[in-house]
């Protein structure tokens, strides 16, 4: 790993950390703070009004009422904003290490020679997959109030949240997160274990092997990734649900994933490494970064567009807050992740250029994260939403950190995988 990765991870981190660390500090420290600063703003606004003696009391409590939900909300914002970071680029491995299972499983021909940059990134999933389980452990713990259902007294008096507590409780809440996270952490640790030690002698079992604890994690990960999307995001919003979310998730982590693993490629290559990877490979990634794109529209308006037709209070309620309050980044990132990559990426030529590639990943990460934000953000701070130092700073931090460990895990071997038996196909593939 050169010194200017090891700068650049330790510039992200620091100035992460510290932006963060004023993004909590910077929250209202009382109700009274906030109930000050909304009448400074109507004032500022020109809202104040003459009111009766009869309705004063009505609008005070009005107003303490309001005063209390955005304060909640104020407080909530630097932890949601490093909840989404962390989880965006946790997923995000996870993706990437998904698409090293199919390439397994499938026994491709073509990709063998990225197999390492899969791995590397995939090297991310355990320090990022604790990054995420401390922050839920720590809204378990009454730390922050991203999941509404940890709260005794909101459940007591919800008949629709108390009738999930079978299944959103604490303990096996977490239960479940141990599974996902160490699941995906053990099976992707195994087979990296069993891909270096064929560098040293090639091994037929240990190929076998690794043939089928990618089939072991493909069928582990397509129950415990739906299960997961549910727990980690849609359960923020209690009351909705949405049996495409799963799916809609996938796709969003599935495509990043892809994304990460052609600008690594891309930037290893320019580095010099990497010399035997041709257009043709960076066509065959550009091709499912494209497709995936088109997918997770596919999905997106197919929840959308059946929640809108039917116009079930309960189910439409999720995107009429999301089209309020969020419009701007709601249609927004439909633009980014769809038209984009689309009018792009189509084009078969564009798919082999190396720059252009690198500017349509760079948006599809950014368009996807912007989801993930668009998740997350309204059923936790609301109408109160703004990208400013407490967002910006959980990207760098979490950035940083995942450059960090991805780039040390691909130093740690070989950038080919030296005995793989179909490494020579992958070496001369031309499409």
């Amino acid at each position: 790993m050169s010194s200017k990765i090891k700068i650049t991870s330790a510039i992200l981190i620091i100035i992460g950390t510290i932006g963060l660390i004023y993004g909590f500090m910077s929250t209202p420290a009382s109700v009274d703070e906030v109930t000050t600063m909304l009448a400074d703003s109507h004032a500022a606004h020109g809202d104040t009004h003459a009111v009766s003696n009869t309705h004063a009391e009505v609008d005070a409590h009005h107003d303490e009422h309001h005063a209390e939900h955005v304060y909640d909300q104020l407080k909530n914002r630097p932890w949601a904003s490093i909840y989404t970071a962390a989880l965006f680029f946790f997923l995000l491995a996870v993706g990437a290490f998904a698409f090293y299972a199919v390439q397994n499983a499938a026994q491709a021909g073509w990709s063998p020679i990225l197999f390492r940059v899969m791995e590397g990134i995939s090297t991310y999933i355990l320090p990022g997959g604790i990054v995420v389980f401390v922050l839920l452990v720590l809204s378990m713990l009454g730390y922050n109030h991203l999941f509404i259902w940890t709260d005794p007294d909101v459940v007591a008096h919800d008949a629709i949240i108390a009738n999930k507590v079978g299944y959103l409780n604490t303990p096996f809440f977490l239960l479940r997160a141990a599974i996902y996270i160490g699941g995906w952490a053990f099976l992707s640790w195994l087979m990296r274990k069993n891909s270096r030690k064929m560098d040293e002698n090639f091994n037929e079992s240990l190929f076998k092997k690794n043939f089928k604890v990618s089939a072991i994690f493909l069928v582990f990960f397509i129950v415990s990734e739906s299960m997961m999307s549910w727990d980690f995001i849609m359960s923020i919003d209690t009351h909705w649900f949405s049996t495409l979310f799963g799916w809609y998730v996938f796709a969003s982590m599935f495509v990043s994933g892809i994304t990460m693993i052609a600008l690594v490629t891309i930037y290893l290559k320019s580095r010099g490494y990497l010399p035997e990877v041709n257009n043709s490979h960076i066509h065959d990634l550009a091709k499912f970064m494209f497709g995936i794109s088109i997918f997770w529209t596919y999905l997106w308006f197919s929840q959308f567009l059946l929640i809108w037709y039917a116009n079930i209070p309960e189910e439409a309620v999720y995107y009429v807050q999301r089209i309020e309050d969020y419009n701007l980044l709601f249609f927004g990132m439909v633009a980014i992740n769809f038209i984009f990559p689309l009018l792009v990426l189509v084009n078969t030529d564009f798919k082999r250029v190396n720059w252009i590639v690198v500017m349509t990943g760079i948006v599809i990460l950014i368009g996807h994260y912007l989801n993930f934000y668009v998740m997350i953000m309204p059923g936790t701070v609301g109408e109160s939403w703004f990208i400013g130092i407490p967002e910006i700073s959980s990207i760098l931090l979490i950035a940083g950190l995942f450059l960090y460990v991805i780039f040390n895990g691909l130093a740690k071997a070989p950038l080919i995988a030296k005995n793989f038996p179909l490494i020579k196909e992958s070496k001369h593939f031309h499409y």
